[in-house]
């Protein structure tokens, strides 16, 4: 009875100090964030009728210059090391935006770059970003652009090459034996962390509302809002485990046994409490 008693006054005061300090540890190192916006409801929708052969000709005459579309046989007109030296980056193979960016966060990267990917706080004091806005092309032409694009793109694609389209360039996986393409270090004001390990820093929730608006967590950092479709995020997330926590599932499926055997043996602790201590009695 006394075992009882000492027990009842450990919970009630483990409660009381759970009640009166978790909510506040909880607001501050977990605070609220908003789900994931995978329609970018925040961006205007272009309206537009968009045509593949215009959009190809679009393509051809302004993206072309910087960009390389490898599918369709467009080679890159810079090597890495130049394009780095000229633009801080590796402007990307667009042969599969089409398929892993969602439309309209692509259609309004067209027009304004820094204003979509959230990034306008970085290019002040006369800095710009490094693709020019096309603010001046039509609705139509913009939508054109994308039809194109969406035209071009793969119908499917392993997480890996998701993973590399969307992240590669700017973040090392040396678990995956990824490295970028793109020296940011000067672009962005600092080094990207190496991806290997991020699911079991971070988590899963945390890193599908990161990727999908970097700012909900960290504000004013230099990461810009990628714009993936939900299944292309999903894809990115699923590489990310596959690398980083590969024995996920082996993990799962062996906490029931644990947790079965920690039952077990406090059955037999209480069983054998009951009998030494009725032996004294």
């Amino acid at each position: 009875m006394k075992e009882l008693k000492i027990l009842g006054v450990i919970i009630f005061f483990t409660l009381v100090t759970y009640w009166g300090v978790e909510p506040l540890a909880h607001s501050i190192f977990h605070p609220h964030v908003e789900p994931a916006d995978f329609e970018f409801s925040d961006l205007p929708p272009v309206q537009g009728k968009g045509e593949v052969a215009t959009g190809k000709e679009l393509v051809v005459a302004n993206c072309t210059g910087c960009h390389s579309i490898k599918s369709q046989g467009y080679p890159a007109p810079l090597d890495n090391a130049s394009a780095n030296a000229s633009y801080g980056v590796v402007p990307p193979d667009l042969s599969t935006a089409g398929k892993i960016y969602n439309e309209n966060f692509l259609a309004n990267f067209i027009k304004n770059p820094a204003h979509a990917t959230k990034t306008e706080h970085k290019f002040v004091g006369g800095k710009v970003h490094p693709m020019p806005s096309f603010n001046w092309m039509s609705d139509n032409d913009i939508a054109s652009i994308i039809a194109y694009l969406k035209f071009i793109a793969p119908k499917e694609m392993t997480n890996r090459e998701v993973f590399v389209d969307a992240c590669g360039r700017c973040h090392n996986m040396k678990y995956a034996k990824i490295k970028a393409t793109s020296d940011v270090s000067n672009y962005m004001g600092s080094t990207p962390p190496d991806l290997s390990m991020m699911i079991r820093s971070r988590g899963e929730h945390y890193l599908t509302t990161f990727i999908n608006d970097p700012q909900k967590h960290l504000h004013g950092t230099a990461m810009p809002r990628v714009g993936l479709t939900q299944e292309a995020e999903e894809q990115v997330i699923a590489f990310l485990e596959e690398i980083g926590d590969s024995k996920k599932e082996e993990r799962e499926a062996l906490a029931p046994y644990v947790l079965g055997f920690l039952v077990f043996m406090a059955i037999i602790s209480l069983l054998w409490k009951k009998e030494v201590w009725s032996e004294v009695e």
